[in-house]
């Protein structure tokens, strides 16, 4: 037996040792830690519930004509009235959104039109049916994270869902940003929350979701107006004015860390920003965390493309304290240990749920369960060495030597645009194709660090059956970022080689390559082997 000093000395001990990780974790502008209430014990504890919505043929004739209104719904959790007139409808994106005769992915507003009418303390909450997570566990394990590491998120759940008497099987349960989640992170919640939408960025007025602020998105003008400063102390001090650096670059490790490629770090996606009104500055909160942990080895210290994100990076000071804070979070994972153990948890709660769906489902879940955790496991060891990396260098080109630009990420503006690499003719290629949303705007994007000089960046393209939209410029092209193109390919074509010249002037520049289509229908494709940089001058 240990002796009652010395089991106080250690818990002293690894206190003191826990106390750094601890601290950086507080959220700047949370209020303190309150005693779990009714909605905090059936998030943690309480078993998963069945709930099952029944929509009358009158409402489902509205839903089906307008599936992103509200319509009446009734709520019944294991089989007892829960919830009369609760509004429902449908949710999602290109790659989740599903019908109502398929695995819909619903929004349920209790007090919609039953004013004060609540669920486990919830007026608003989400089903979302996982068809892009067949763990169902990619959201609870980012959720869990970014709340340990001091970031507001969203609460998550599971539960098992029953539609007008059809079994859809088990969904995660998230609660919503409104005004309550806002009441219960922050000291003031009457603040201005913004909804990042679609692969939208700040130089656009995002829609509104909650607060008392001025409708005018004078608030976000502001920052759009500091960022397109001059690059310099000027700028710097601005914007420091009006976002929490602190608290975005730990928004921004923890993205990173998750490797949420689809978040607004990387995509300018998945997000909501909220105008603090104690601190009088914006904080970033994350949001469509069900694509985590895809890549164990997706980079956490190559150059962002987000306005923000990029500001940062660029600047010495702010991007010494994201590394800092990435060295901290990254013992969040790794070792991966107690991550894994709240992950077998968490699988123990969702066996009865699954077995009541399909019997078969327990054991074909805990081997998809076991593909994660051999992933975090991968992830916890990749970011480990990552952290003690130096930050990349300029790349280094001898005037006249060229470089074939390789591993390109997606970029989509339009959700159903078509990206993919493929191998046609023995050739590999980037294709860029129109879906049903038009027009169609997607490119492949590279960002690379380089030093000063003048360059030419080249690439052989084709193109089949493309139309214009009604844009000023259109059709297929490569450019580099911050400098538009000309004319693009239209209609369709044979290989053209397609360049531009650029020049850098400051000791190091962070360029964006670009391979664009931008139509109304049809497709295009670029060579990868032809994808090259050469430096001029």
């Amino acid at each position: 037996m240990i002796p009652h000093h010395n089991m106080a000395l250690r818990t002293l001990v690894l206190c003191t040792l826990l106390l750094p990780l601890i601290v950086a974790q507080q959220p700047a502008s949370s209020t303190a830690a309150k005693a779990p209430d009714v909605t905090e014990i059936f998030f943690k504890k309480a078993p998963l519930p069945h709930l099952e919505l029944r929509v009358s043929d009158a409402e489902l004739a509205k839903l089906k004509a307008d599936a992103r209104n509200y319509v009446r719904a009734t709520l019944l959790e294991n089989g007892v009235l829960a919830g009369t007139d609760v509004g429902m409808k449908l949710k999602g994106a290109a790659g989740s959104y599903r019908e109502w005769e398929d695995r819909p992915a619903l929004t349920i507003h209790t007090g919609k039109f039953t004013t004060g009418q609540r669920w486990k303390d919830l007026e608003k909450f989400h089903l979302n049916n996982a068809v892009q997570d067949d763990t169902f566990l990619h959201d609870w394990i980012a959720s869990d994270l970014m709340n340990r590491a001091g970031i507001a998120a969203p609460r998550v759940t599971h539960a098992r869902v029953t539609l007008n008497g059809r079994p859809v099987g088990l969904y995660v349960l998230k609660e919503s940003f409104d005004e309550h989640f806002l009441a219960r992170h922050f000291e003031r919640p009457e603040g201005n929350l913004y909804d990042g939408g679609f692969c939208q960025d700040l130089d656009v007025n995002l829609e509104k979701d909650e607060g008392k602020g001025p409708d005018d998105h004078a608030d976000l003008a502001h920052i759009r107006a500091a960022l397109a400063l001059p690059h310099g102390t000027v700028r710097f001090e601005t914007i420091e004015k009006l976002v929490d650096i602190k608290a975005f670059t730990n928004f921004m490790a923890m993205e990173l860390l998750l490797g949420h490629w689809d978040g607004y770090t990387q995509s300018r996606n998945n997000y909501r920003l909220y105008f603090e009104p104690v601190l009088g500055k914006a904080l970033f909160l994350p949001h469509g965390m069900d694509q985590i942990l895809g890549d164990a080895g997706a980079a956490v210290l190559d150059m962002p493309t987000s306005m923000l994100s990029s500001a940062v990076m660029r600047h010495p000071p702010w991007r010494l304290l994201f590394r800092k804070r990435l060295s901290e979070v990254a013992k969040l994972i790794a070792p991966p240990d107690a991550l894994l153990a709240r992950v077998d948890a968490e699988v123990l709660r969702l066996q009865g749920a699954l077995a009541a769906v399909d019997p078969a489902l327990p054991n074909e879940h805990a081997r998809r369960v076991r593909g994660l955790k051999e992933r975090i496991t991968q992830r916890a060891e990749f970011v480990a060495a990552q952290v003690l990396l130096p930050d990349p260098k300029p790349l280094a080109l001898a005037v006249g030597a060229s470089t074939v630009l390789r591993t390109w990420r997606k970029a989509p503006e339009t959700e159903d645009a078509v990206l993919k690499e493929i191998k046609l003719g023995g050739e590999r290629q980037l294709l860029i194709g129109v879906g049903k949303v038009t027009p169609c705007i997607a490119s492949w994007r590279k960002l690379v660090p380089l030093a000063p000089g003048k360059y030419r960046f080249s690439a052989q393209g084709r193109v089949d059956k493309v139309t214009l939209p009604a844009t000023p410029i259109g059709g297929a092209g490569l450019r580099v970022s911050n400098v538009s193109r000309g004319e693009g390919l239209t209609g369709s074509s044979g290989w053209r080689l397609l360049s531009c010249e650029f020049e850098v002037t400051e000791a190091s520049r962070d360029v964006e390559f670009i391979l664009e289509l931008v139509a109304a229908g049809g497709s295009a494709a670029f060579n990868m082997e032809s994808i090259k940089l050469k430096r001029l001058s």
